[in-house]
């Protein structure tokens, strides 16, 4: 998933990214509410994650003005609140979850867990089309002649595309979607990521899923579902 992160102090944020990181989401972290603001207008997500006390603009401001955008992401709120009240008031503001510090990563990641299970884009543990499937634990592509074992940027790309399929991906939004927000990427890498993804896809025996579409971006499509030409 791709995750916004938002905390302010250093020794909750990086621990928190980490783990987010080694459990192959793709994380945008930033420490002030004005930044999360921005991009919370800016970019798609599947998770908010967000700290309650935060400088300039509180978590519970954000959350209140992510859901005025209707946007529909989850959203995780952090906080030392620990009442009864503040737990309603968060709740009330559009949160779908509260979790009271100090944080255990392991509890952490299994709300995390559930949360994206609420995401209309979750799809359990494997993403398949038609006879391609991806393990989003093992990040393992199997298709119609084997399986083979992705990196970690190859996995992030094959999980994004499928996600999103017959939908033509631009460049911009693929970024976005692989990069975080503070990280400006080559300008060639997302063709030779495609071009890494595509080797992977003809060992599957999947040569050909993975289009260019000149002038736009790219397709994700098994050759079934294509549109086929009038007769």
């Amino acid at each position: 998933m791709k995750i916004l992160l938002v905390e302010d102090d250093p020794a909750q944020l990086n621990p928190l990214q980490q783990a987010l990181i080694k459990a192959n989401h793709r994380v945008d972290a930033v420490a002030d509410g004005l930044t999360a603001q921005t991009l919370m207008g800016d970019r798609p997500y599947d998770l908010l994650v967000l700290d309650w006390m935060l400088p300039q603009v509180s978590g519970l401001e954000l959350c209140q003005g992510y859901r005025r955008l209707g946007k529909t992401a989850p959203v995780l709120l952090l906080t030392a609140k620990d009442t009864a009240g503040d737990k309603v008031m968060g709740l009330d503001a559009g949160a779908d979850d509260y979790l009271v510090k100090p944080v255990n990563l392991s509890e952490f990641l299994a709300r995390v867990r559930a949360l994206g299970r609420r995401s209309p884009l979750w799809l359990g543990d494997r993403l398949t089309l038609s006879n391609l499937t991806l393990d989003l634990n093992t990040l393992v592509l199997e298709g119609p002649q084997g399986s083979v074992q992705l990196s970690g940027r190859e996995f992030q790309l094959m999980e994004y595309l499928l996600r999103h399929p017959q939908q033509v991906l631009t460049r911009d939004q693929i970024e976005q979607a692989l990069w975080a927000w503070d990280m400006a990427p080559e300008s060639k890498a997302v063709a030779i990521l495609v071009h890494r993804l595509r080797q992977r896809l003809q060992a599957v025996g999947a040569d050909g899923w993975l289009q260019t579409i000149y002038g736009m971006g790219y397709r994700l499509s098994s050759p079934a579902q294509e549109p086929q030409p009038n007769v």
